[in-house]
């Protein structure tokens, strides 16, 4: 009975020590990364839509 409780608890508390090593980032350097992952989302989307735009008016074309 002992062991069901004390192995979350030393789970708990090990994770604690773990969450203390991690180098967090400053909110400048997230907002950095966010913007530059928005961005080149935002680039990949606009590429993908104008070559499925083309590919599909090239389609239509060959099959008429």
């Amino acid at each position: 009975m002992i062991a069901i409780i004390s192995k979350p608890i030393n789970f708990l508390k090990e994770a604690k020590v773990e969450l203390s090593k991690v180098a967090w980032s400053t909110r400048q350097e997230l907002t950095g990364a966010t913007v530059v992952v928005i961005a080149i989302t935002l680039i990949l989307g606009i590429f993908i839509g104008i070559i499925d735009l083309l590919l599909s008016k090239g389609l239509s074309l060959i099959l008429k």
